[in-house]
């Protein structure tokens, strides 16, 4: 069995690929359990087909008025740096201050389902002293999913819901970053219909990876699009000094806005951290520019400039839960998902460590036309799967705390496998919870079976799927999911 001790883990899932199938990683270990944007998924999709609300010509009206109707870009000035820092993790709370002791601020986008879940995150209470030091909080979603890959009832509640719970706490919110920074134009219309001002995307951005080169050295002001605006890679392990600086150097000529994205700060092994020297050195840096009158740092709210909108409704009430027999919607991949290409209905892939994998839907099923195969190529630790995603309520299915679940899947694999399981918390933070023994590999179609512990106090919902943690090829199918006991 796997140690189901103290580990902690990563879950990203991939925006739609071609058509036959619908995920690529290449994973780094060394990262915290959620809330990573992937380093092979820094650009954002543009043309991903995501779903959209039924008043849809509202929501389009709303983003041409801000987006199409905003005055042209002013002429070069001074660069205007924006520091931003992605997933409410605890160690950013240092970086924060030395930063603000030199007089600069930055902007944190923070998952509301993030605070207050694990020590690795923020509490309330620590992201409320940011804000009181001057520094924005921006919305985030609320469980960081791809967006993309979900219906648009999900879309609203992790826009809107994420949004209105912030601001109940405290906090004033005006600016969002997609995760993975996966968007579409019907995104772009929700995430303003729910009152946010701008919304971030990434790798616009000329940066030190080759292949930016040729994009511009900066964003404009006000930008083209405020719900999709333009920033470098996200900056993970393999940046430099220099590479910080040389964002803010090749800008200034030009002027415009830069926006650095940073995750973790002096985090040994973690692939998207920054040595803590490197990250004061920067600030060091950016204070001296600005001192000069060659920089100006400010939050992303205050580079847009807009109001405080009021609270728009919160998204739609998940549907009602399936409360016996098979507990899985869709568990033999039969409806195909919103995205054309993509994951079918209410499975998205996943996986943490590092470990480069592929998964699609295939024809090669145990009943009906469908089933879902991942294929990893290279694998150091970790693992990959295609699971239900972890939402806040869409395809989930609830759970009764101190209960225990059996669960059951057809497979083929040249490698073995297990179930490994997660469960959420309330409406948003989810955990990894444990995983089961491996089983054998299989040339045929296998079932395996296996019974959870009692569900964790708290838990509402879970999430399982089998998993490759080696290289070779899993084909899965029929899944089960059911209650034991009263």
């Amino acid at each position: 069995m796997k140690n189901t001790g103290n580990r902690t883990k990563e879950l990203t899932s991939q925006v739609a690929g071609a058509t036959i199938g619908f995920g690529m990683q290449t994973l780094r270990s060394g990262v915290s359990r959620f809330g990573r944007d992937h380093p092979m998924q820094k650009r954002h999709n543009r043309g991903a087909a995501a779903a959209t609300m039924g008043t849809a010509a509202l929501l389009l009206a709303t983003f041409f008025n801000s987006a199409v109707l905003a005055p042209p870009a002013r002429a070069a000035g001074p660069v205007v740096v924006s520091l931003t820092f992605d997933d409410s993790h605890v160690d950013q709370v240092a970086a924060a201050a030395y930063m603000n002791s030199k007089g600069l601020h930055g902007t944190f986008y923070i998952p509301s389902g993030f605070l207050n879940s694990d020590p690795a995150y923020m509490n309330t209470a620590q992201a409320l002293a940011l804000q009181t030091a001057g520094n924005e909080i921006a919305g985030h979603t609320i469980t960081h999913p791809d967006l993309t890959l979900a219906d648009s009832g999900e879309q609203q509640r992790q826009l809107c819901n994420d949004r209105n719970t912030l601001t109940s706490l405290g906090f004033r919110i005006t600016s969002f970053a997609y995760p993975f920074a996966a968007s579409s134009p019907g995104l772009e219309a929700i995430v303003a219909a729910c009152g946010y001002n701008s919304a971030r995307g990434l790798g616009d951005i000329a940066s030190q990876d080759p292949a930016s080169a040729g994009l511009p050295l900066a964003e404009t002001i006000p930008p083209a699009d405020p719900y999709l605006t333009q920033a470098p890679d996200q900056v993970d392990n393999t940046w430099t000094l220099q590479n910080l600086k040389d964002l803010t150097l090749k800008a200034e000529p030009g002027g415009g806005w830069m926006q650095y994205s940073f995750h973790h700060i002096g985090v040994a092994g973690e692939s998207l951290s920054v040595p803590t020297a490197d990250f004061n050195a920067l600030i060091d840096f950016l204070a001296a520019e600005q001192a000069a009158g060659r920089v100006e740092v400010k939050t992303v709210d205050q580079v847009i400039a807009g109001p405080v909108k009021p609270p728009a409704a919160n998204g739609p009430t998940p549907p009602a839960p399936i409360t016996s027999g098979n507990l899985i919607r869709n568990p033999g991949f039969e409806t195909a998902g919103s995205v054309a290409g993509g994951p079918p209905d209410c499975w998205v892939p996943g996986s943490y460590g590092t470990n480069t994998y592929t998964s699609s839907t295939v024809t090669a099923a145990h009943t009906g036309h469908a089933a879902t195969q991942v294929v990893m190529t290279a694998y150091t630790n970790g693992d990959a799967k295609v699971l239900p995603p972890l939402d806040t309520g869409q395809c989930t299915p609830t759970v009764t705390p101190g209960r225990s679940y059996t669960m059951s899947a057809w497979y083929t694999s040249t490698a073995q496998t297990q179930f490994e399981l997660y469960y959420r918390i309330g409406q948003g933070a989810w955990h990894y919870w444990t995983s089961s023994p491996f089983v054998l590999p299989s040339a045929t179609y296998a079932q395996t079976s296996w019974t959870s512990p009692p569900v964790p106090p708290g838990a509402t919902a879970m999430s399982m799927a089998l998993t490759l943690s080696s290289p070779g090829t899993l084909v899965t199918d029929d899944y089960s999911l059911t209650a034991q006991g009263p």
